[in-house]
């Protein structure tokens, strides 16, 4: 029997299986440390799988070592013969050195695809498809509303998941109890919204925008449409004060104030929706001077407030719907007028088409049926020539609406633009108007601002498409069709979220 390199009690089959284990683990761990290495971005799972599961299988292999030496080694003391071979490899023995030269070589072959094939796996499952195509029915709305948005080509996992192994193990813990639901047909309809569990935007959102370096005022242009017999265009023309985070790099006033380094605002929100925000607190981080705000219309005390948990304000306290956005239909009317899709020469197409998406349909396809019905009955009734003389132009606005209902409302998930509230603007929800009410009020009487100019400046409004002058001073708003003052009193959701 050839000479043995290791101590007689190293040559058992715990310890051998051991070794070999703890083998395997540490050369598929120096292999995608490697792949880590190359790539300049690499996907977050790899850490995971490098430094918190193989890990586990590599100590235990350690581990199995010194038990099944120490195993054999009593085995010995009690007298008993020591274990059979495991192996024998001779290397003065051709055969024993040819069978030794494929045994590595197969191994080898056998360790790099297991690991190749590892990491595939891992990839795909951090893949767009696979967040937005596996589990079909329950992601559909929300993958159809991602591949519509600006952040299109920016992968489900950067901002779901984003890098490092703790918040990967957390979204897959997370994932086992969501295919659970699939499978058994448990899941909520629609999907709500997890804020409550969303990762702070400073580690997803500010690895690409930085909200430091926000600055300046940026122009803006909309067009509507009224709900008329002419269809009446109405533009306006917007100055965002957008406004900057760091008073090294930009004024800190305007919108960004809220993301201005040197402020925190925490407040309280008594709905899983974060709508109804009665507590702010604004603290300046320099100073340490704080100032509380109470909305006058709380039904808890201020005392009662402040113990309940609150929430430190970020992007995506405002910019919630980033890349999932639901449009409202008559906005998705505005826009497929304003660009022709749907014809301006039909009268009252906007109130038509409106009334057409807005129709309770029981699924999609009963959707892709009624649109058309809903208009022709309507232009049949109210229009009777229009209807003989321009169906042509009715047709096409139908397969413009059937079109934008495919990409906003979602019967089966019970979804539409009224399910998830966007808090970008105050036009279809309260928005900006959480806090910004009137309402809200410090002990010294300081108040949170309703001033439209506070945000924007409006230095155009009305029929012209084109404008050429601009008023750079601001205008106060006027509202398209006359209902006197009562806007200054309402929020704007009251009358555009429809019933």
């Amino acid at each position: 029997m050839a000479q043995r390199r290791f101590p007689e009690t190293a040559y058992n089959a715990v310890t051998i299986i051991g070794a070999a284990l703890a083998g395997v683990c540490l050369a598929t761990i120096a292999f995608l440390t490697g792949v880590e290495l190359l790539q300049q971005r690499p996907p977050p799972y790899i850490g995971l799988i490098s430094y918190v599961l193989l890990p586990v299988p590599l100590i235990l292999g350690l581990l199995m070592i010194p038990v099944g030496m120490w195993h054999e080694l009593r085995r010995l003391r009690a007298g008993k013969p020591a274990s059979a071979p495991v192996l024998v490899v001779d290397l003065r023995l051709p055969k024993h050195q040819a069978a030794l030269i494929l045994f590595v070589g197969v191994t080898t072959v056998f360790l790099l695809l297991t690991a190749y094939g590892s990491y595939r796996t891992f990839e795909w499952t951090e893949s767009v498809s696979f967040c937005g195509a596996t589990c079909h029915q329950p992601m559909e709305p929300e993958f159809t509303a991602y591949q519509q948005s600006p952040h299109a080509r920016v992968r489900c996992v950067d901002c779901h998941v984003g890098s490092g192994a703790s918040w990967y193990l957390r979204s897959k813990l997370a994932g086992v109890h969501q295919l659970y639901g699939v499978l058994t047909n448990t899941y909520p309809r629609p999907i709500p919204t997890p804020i409550a569990n969303l990762r702070p935007a400073r580690d997803t959102c500010e690895q690409c925008h930085w909200p430091a370096h926000v600055a300046g005022d940026k122009p803006y242009v909309h067009t509507y449409f009224t709900s008329d017999e002419d269809n009446t265009r109405w533009t306006i023309a917007l100055l965002m004060k957008i406004g900057g985070g760091s008073a090294d790099r930009a004024p800190t006033g305007g919108i960004h104030w809220h993301m201005y380094l040197a402020n925190e605002v925490t407040y309280v929100a008594t709905d899983s929706q974060h709508q109804n925000i009665p507590w702010v607190k604004m603290r300046h981080k320099v100073t340490g001077e704080e100032t509380v705000f109470v909305s006058t219309e709380a039904s808890e005390s201020p005392e009662t407030l402040q113990k309940l948990p609150a929430d430190t304000m970020d992007c995506l306290d405002c910019h919630n719907r980033p890349a999932h956005i639901y449009h409202a239909s008559a906005r998705i009317v505005d826009q497929s007028l304003a660009r022709g899709r749907i014809s301006t020469a039909l009268p009252s197409i906007k109130a038509a088409s409106v009334q057409a998406l807005d129709g309770i349909y029981p699924s999609t396809a009963a959707a892709m049926e009624g649109i058309p019905t809903t208009l022709r009955q309507y232009y049949q009734e109210h229009y009777p020539q229009v209807a003989t003389q321009q169906n042509d132009l009715i047709q096409a606005a139908a397969e413009a609406l059937k079109l934008q209902y495919s990409r906003n409302v979602f019967p089966h998930m019970r979804v539409s633009w009224k399910t998830y509230p966007n808090n970008i603007g105050h036009m279809t929800d309260l928005g900006c108007f959480r806090c910004h009410d009137g309402k809200h009020v410090s002990a010294t009487g300081q108040v949170i601002s309703k001033d439209c100019n506070s945000c924007h400046t409006i230095l155009y409004q009305g029929t012209d498409p084109t404008p050429t002058t601009f008023a750079v001073t601001g205008l106060e708003f006027e509202h398209p069709t006359e209902i006197g003052e009562i806007w200054k009193e309402m929020n704007c959701k009251d009358c555009h979220a429809g019933p």
